[in-house]
């Protein structure tokens, strides 16, 4: 059985009546503010009608140079065993307070991905007691102002920061390594 859209719709509304959406190519995406986010995806998990049991990821857009008025969207994909249906969920976050709730509390899998998500982007997870780098070293810094570098930000160097990081050999132009 397919989960209508209406459906996740209204149940999302019910706790957010503010709750925007759009679907391209039959994918709902519900944008919803920080401050009900967790509310709404509580919902959205619990409901008998919805029960989005899963977590599938979390990440984040950098919209930087772009006509939108916050800088970053977190997104986060749900999936329903019992429906076999998905949804999107988008949340604005802006550059000046690059936060978000943790979702620990609702889907356990949430840890992984907000520490990927902070280790690439730089977005925060409030609540979230071992937030650390997932990828990079805890010393990735930037070198003059010592802030931490989220490599996936927009405004990150195409060729990297030079020097921050040992590259691999490159025998191919190096020579063999000793």
């Amino acid at each position: 059985m397919a989960l209508d859209k209406e459906v996740v719709l209204e149940v999302a509304k019910a706790v957010c009546p503010e709750t925007e959406t759009y679907e391209f190519r039959d994918q709902l995406t519900l944008i919803v503010p920080k401050d009900k986010l967790k509310d709404v995806c509580k919902k959205l998990k619990e409901d008998e009608k919805t029960k989005f049991d899963a977590l599938l990821d979390i990440t984040a857009i950098d919209w930087l140079g772009k006509d939108k008025k916050d800088r970053f969207e977190v997104v986060y994909f749900l999936y329903s065993h019992p429906n076999k249906a998905r949804v999107r969920i988008k949340t604005p976050v802006s550059e000046a307070d690059p936060t978000c709730p943790t979702m620990i509390d609702v889907w356990e899998s949430a840890r992984w991905y907000e520490r990927e998500t902070w280790d690439m982007y730089g977005i925060k997870f409030e609540g979230h007691k071992g937030l650390r780098r997932f990828y990079m070293p805890e010393d990735f810094l930037d070198p003059e102002t010592k802030e931490p570098l989220h490599p996936l930000r927009k405004d990150f160097p195409l060729m990297g920061i030079p020097n921050s990081l040992p590259l691999p050999p490159f025998p191919e132009r190096d020579g063999e390594p000793e």
